[in-house]
């Protein structure tokens, strides 16, 4: 009896992991590409201490991601709900969080998104991170703001309809943002020059999202366009990936719907790498240009190496019960 419990148990972990809400993101792949590009836009002053810490920065840009598993208030932090902050008066959304919060309430932001009031948040504690000069804040900060500028940069973080739940298009997420970007990321032109100081960031980190909201409906339209028209028996292949045998779309249909958007995908990524870097840079220069050179060579806290160990320990443990 207490093994069917354990087993039933498990068996709804597994499925949360794998079907809970809102869990979509650029896929780990995106996420670590983004975080390694935008370290090669820094300048001197700069790109020595993240060059160095390039392997970590990119690594952990999904640990926002695995997060969401374990912190109930960490979805949220990921996504937008146009419909219910209502598009058609967009420049009326509060960009402040205080004037949010006493406008739609807080249960009310947590359960339609938060991700850029939480963007400005973490560039925030960035700032102050590299004002008191603390490397392994430097790094956990670099490599969680780079995960919520990228998810911002993302049409289908921008609607209630993220998955084509409601379109019958399910699946649409992973589609865009990691089947796309694994087969064609490598080939993507990801210069976009030195970062740029950005004088009011939030203004910067609202645009990015409005124009995630305005090519929304293109992503959910093309696609259903493509699908129309495209042979159904090769809109779909299967790969094997390491034991598994999974369905997935097919390159014909990625490559016809990259083609329909217009390298959309490409542009959000490279977007989301040049805003990165130019947020980072503005963190650095606001708290002063404290000498990260003296930090390069600085070995992590042993507190910082404990938490690391003991988030890796438990996202095994959530890997391997999805394995089995």
């Amino acid at each position: 009896m207490k093994k069917n419990i354990l087993l039933i148990s498990l068996a709804i972990l597994v499925l949360l992991i794998l079907f809970g809400p809102k869990v979509w993101s650029w896929g780990f792949y995106g996420h670590r590409k983004i975080n390694e590009m935008a370290v090669f836009t820094l300048p001197p002053g700069m790109i020595g201490f993240y060059k160095k810490h390039i392997s970590f920065i990119s690594k952990h840009a999904v640990d926002a991601d695995r997060r969401r598993f374990s912190d109930p208030e960490e979805s949220c932090r990921h996504y937008f709900d146009s419909e219910f902050y209502d598009l058609q008066s967009f420049d009326s959304v509060p960009t402040r969080w205080e004037d949010a919060v006493a406008k739609y309430g807080i249960d009310s932001l947590r359960k339609h998104g938060i991700v850029p009031w939480h963007i400005l948040h973490t560039f925030y504690r960035l700032t102050f991170a590299f004002r008191e000069n603390k490397p392994d804040l430097i790094l956990h900060y670099s490599s969680d703001l780079g995960h919520y500028v990228a998810d911002a940069h993302v049409p289908l973080h921008t609607t209630r309809n993220y998955n084509g739940q409601f379109s019958n298009q399910e699946g649409i997420h992973a589609f865009w943002e990691s089947r796309i970007p694994e087969l064609y990321a490598e080939s993507y032109d990801y210069f976009c020059g030195r970062a740029s100081y950005i004088d009011n960031p939030s203004k910067v980190i609202w645009s990015a999202l409005k124009a995630s909201i305005l090519a929304s409906d293109s992503v959910l339209l093309f696609e259903a366009k493509l699908n129309s028209t495209f042979p159904s028996d090769l809109k779909y292949s299967y790969e094997t990936k390491g034991s598994k045998i999974q369905r997935n779309y097919s390159e014909a249909y990625s490559y016809s719907y990259q083609k329909m958007l217009g390298n959309m995908i490409e542009r959000r990524m490279i977007e989301s790498v040049r805003v990165l870097g130019g947020l980072w840079y503005t963190a650095w220069v606001n708290a002063g240009q404290p000498d990260l050179q003296i930090l390069e060579n600085q070995t992590y806290s042993d507190s910082f190496k404990k938490a690391i160990s003991q988030q890796e320990l438990e996202w095994k443990r959530l890997d391997s019960l999805d394995s089995h």
